[in-house]
């Protein structure tokens, strides 16, 4: 073991924790229990956690590279973070929630470099009831993402964004794995310039894949390689801000890949359907607390707008807009 941690590591394992309490601890034994775990250096981006969760953390073959933020930076802030902290040829980013099997690292980056066409691979993800998830999904087209914000998809007017139809029992092509295990070629990363830091939160996944594809690179699927995902682990515990972050990340997506008058559409349509929806259905619920969430996502939505146009009017990847 000495002699293989010698060795550099051939894979980057990036974690980025918010309060992830237990969820990071299992995740981190999960790791230490994968095939050679010696070979794999894990990078921890701890964004202000105040539950502990970094306190006491397992024992892994490698000393673990633990990066404290002082404040929230974001999902793809943090990310870059670690991705920076390391130098294996490809990375892993990995969320809290999730539990890796055995030979799954093995398995997605014995895939990921077989071709030099690939440049992202993503597992099948399992989740707490053995069911695998359909975590795949479709490239997202300005009327895609309108019809889907106007609730088109639940009467089958414009299909859904993941691949509900397809069972992920097989490797394949696809244009966007999930963000909960995302393996890439660090010189692909470098190349694109890392994940975009305005996307706070949700869509980042979307937007690198998008971009991959763009360079030429295939995303797949990596059926063989398996992890069980909680989903939804820590962001659960903020649902206001999981709503705000989710509604303005998409019209960030929609202006950045489809222009301007697409994120206007949803911006109209997050006012006008998704709100009203979501709130008509917290009534429908008696819950008049899911109510208040949605209203509060409402109206942090309303004051990022303003700094939210600017960013995308300049095209800029600075500070992103209602990141506080």
């Amino acid at each position: 073991m000495t002699g293989r941690l010698a060795l550099p590591p051939v894979l980057d394992v990036v974690i980025v924790n918010w309060n992830g309490g237990a969820l990071l601890r299992a995740c981190l034994a999960s790791l230490a229990a994968a095939r050679d775990a010696g070979s794999v250096q894990v990078i921890v981006v701890d964004n202000a956690s105040t539950d502990g969760s970094t306190e006491n953390l397992p024992p892994l073959p490698r000393p673990l590279r633990l990066i404290r933020n002082a404040e929230n930076r974001g999902f793809g802030r943090a990310c870059d973070q670690g991705a920076a902290a390391g130098a294996a040829p490809a990375i892993l980013f990995l969320n809290p929630d999730t539990q890796v099997e055995p030979d799954a690292l093995d398995v997605a980056r014995t895939a990921l470099l077989a071709d030099p066409r690939t440049g992202i691979v993503g597992a099948r993800l399992v989740d707490p009831d053995g069911r695998t998830a359909r975590s795949c999904a479709r490239a997202p087209t300005a009327l895609g993402l309108l019809g889907r914000a106007l609730a088109l998809d639940r009467l089958s007017l414009v299909r859904p964004h993941f691949l509900r139809e397809w069972d992920h029992a097989e490797d394949r092509a696809v244009d966007q794995v999930m963000g909960a295990f995302l393996m890439i070629r660090r010189d692909l990363f470098t190349a694109l310039g890392g994940f975009d830091p305005r996307f706070f939160v949700y869509w980042e996944d979307a937007d690198l894949c998008a971009r991959a594809r763009a360079a030429g690179f295939r995303v797949r699927h990596v059926a063989g390689a398996v992890a069980h995902h909680l989903g939804q682990g820590t962001t659960r515990q903020v649902r206001a801000r999981r709503l705000f972050y989710f509604l303005r990340s998409q019209i960030l997506y929609a202006g950045k890949h489809h222009g301007a008058a697409a994120a206007l559409a949803l911006i109209a349509a997050s006012f006008c359907a998704q709100v009203p929806l979501r709130l008509a259905l917290a009534l429908a619920h008696r819950s008049q607390a899911e109510a208040a969430e949605v209203l509060r996502a409402a109206a942090l939505l309303a004051a990022a707008l303003p700094q939210l146009a600017g960013s995308l009017m300049r095209g800029d990847r600075g500070s992103p807009a209602g990141s506080g």
